[in-house]
């Protein structure tokens, strides 16, 4: 398993505008899942150019003995979900730009030193992407060199950085998970876009920083997106018992422009 701080970089050699979409909080296993729309989301995802997917934990729903999940209700058991997924995810396995694991992949973690979310991308051989707590995602767009050989100039190829992890504490308000996301990007120098979850609350904001730039005298703000994932869950069993607030299921599409530093998010 690769340290959280080692970057995950790719190149993308495409002359045309990319799109990410977050994938978090499937929860596959539980009897809410919203598993033929997420088969169709990942039919879409393989045969679709330029569109990639970043992975962001509570892929399973993953309930175990001391869990909180009612493993009674499960469609399945941790074994058979972790099998499934895999198949699910490969003929979009080139379309993973990385992978990182929630509170229900935990679980397994904390009860017997096992990680569902990284068997997965092992199987899928892409082992390399995943990082336990947090990733730090760089996408560079375009090709790095001229038909002739040489170098293509930076400023012709815009990057992207990235902090994907799945989120933690409550948030049984839409201001509460905004609050604590804001807050954690702005620990993040450099980051163009927070990918969170957790909360099954599907939204959107846009921050600023303050920017200090010493070396050219120049004080500036520099403005970042807090992207809060869908999850693929209709609403009963827990949710309806802890009376938190049902959401929609909206999935979000983040475009990166190939031809200037441009990152535009719809949901």
């Amino acid at each position: 398993m690769l340290p959280d701080f080692e970057m995950v970089v790719h190149q993308i050699p495409t002359k045309e505008n990319m799109k990410i979409f977050p994938l978090f909080d499937v929860h596959y296993g539980s009897q809410e899942c919203m598993e033929e729309r997420f088969r169709e989301f990942v039919d879409m995802l393989a045969n679709t150019k330029n569109a990639y997917a970043v992975i962001g934990g509570d892929i399973l729903d993953n309930g175990t003995r001391n869990g909180i999940t009612n493993v009674f209700r499960a469609t399945m058991p941790p074994s058979a979900q972790k099998r499934e997924i895999a198949k699910i995810l490969e003929p979009a396995r080139d379309h993973l730009l990385c992978a990182t694991g929630g509170n229900h992949e935990r679980r397994s973690g904390k009860d017997c030193d096992d990680n569902p979310l990284l068997d997965i991308m092992a199987k899928l051989d892409l082992e390399h992407l995943y990082r336990e707590n947090m990733v730090f995602l760089k996408v560079v767009l375009g090709n790095q060199y001229k038909e002739d050989g040489r170098r293509t100039s930076s400023e012709y190829r815009p990057s992207y950085t990235f902090c994907v992890t799945h989120g933690a504490g409550g948030g049984a308000l839409a201001g509460g998970v905004i609050n604590r996301n804001e807050r954690m990007g702005y620990a993040l120098s450099g980051v163009d876009c927070v990918i969170v979850g957790h909360s099954h609350k599907p939204m959107l904001s846009q921050p600023g920083r303050i920017v200090v730039d010493n070396r050219n005298n120049k004080v500036s703000v520099e403005p970042f997106k807090v992207v809060v994932a869908t999850s693929w869950l209709t609403y009963g069993d827990y949710a309806m018992q802890k009376m938190l607030l049902p959401s929609s299921h909206a999935p979000q599409e983040i475009t990166l422009s190939a031809f200037r530093k441009e990152l535009a998010v719809t949901m």
